[in-house]
């Protein structure tokens, strides 16, 4: 299969030239465009999402050596959520190249963030199948560049990106409820919801309070991007 001439400058974008160009093409395939005879970029994500997340997970453990599980996991959250995914899919443009149906071309998918979230990641899984974890290394320490070494100014706490979210929308700010409480004095285990005043809502369970706030808020905030 040769590519077309879009899809080989996107492939000098990335620096990665495929050996087998047919697993970029399905990357770039959303599922609004797929067939019988096309397959789309789903199952691509699934996989480039597992990939991603074991890079990050790597490099962040070499970045700082000294850094705690709770230090690292919100930084790890800033890398891989799905608005940052989106803002490298942005940078080599890869909405430019993206195979969608009419009904997404209409509704502005190449811009969708959603949507670029979930091609960068099929992209990576389907540089994983051409070249191996090592390719797939290198393009995600490539592509996402020095927000590896500045994640600790990006990774907000939950509870305050979903205010954020919120306020930039003129919503006021969430709420948090106690739901459930279970287990001993000693031992409490807290059912929180997070909820905004446009209906939306998510419940998180945690040992602590703020915990479950965090917990449900980052919920909250996943199901945001992901209808974003």
């Amino acid at each position: 299969m040769k590519l077309s001439g879009d899809l080989k400058a996107f492939e000098a974008r990335i620096g990665h030239q495929f050996a087998k160009p047919e697993l970029l093409v399905r990357a770039v395939t959303h599922a609004s465009m797929s067939s019988a005879n096309r397959d789309d970029n789903q199952r691509l994500e699934f996989l480039g999402d597992r990939v991603l997340g074991l890079v990050m997970a790597e490099a962040l453990l070499a970045t700082d050596r000294s850094a705690t599980e709770g230090q690292l996991a919100p930084r790890f959250n800033a890398l891989v959520r799905k608005e940052t995914c989106a803002d490298v899919a942005r940078e080599f443009d890869l909405g430019q190249v993206l195979k969608l149906g009419r009904s997404e071309m209409i509704s502005g998918g190449r811009r969708k963030q959603a949507l670029l979230g979930d091609a960068i990641e099929a992209v990576i899984a389907a540089v994983y199948l051409d070249g191996g974890f090592g390719a797939a290394r290198d393009l995600i320490l490539r592509l996402w560049g020095s927000r590896i070494e500045r994640v600790e100014e990006d990774a907000r706490d939950a509870k305050t990106a979903l205010q954020e979210w919120a306020q930039a929308r003129k919503l006021p700010p969430p709420e948090y409820l106690q739901t459930a409480r279970k287990g001993p004095d000693h031992a409490p285990v807290f059912t929180i919801a997070a909820r905004l005043e446009n209906g939306k809502e998510a419940q998180a369970t945690a040992p602590s309070k703020r915990a479950a706030e965090q917990a449900a808020a980052q919920k909250l905030l996943a199901q945001l991007e992901n209808n974003a």
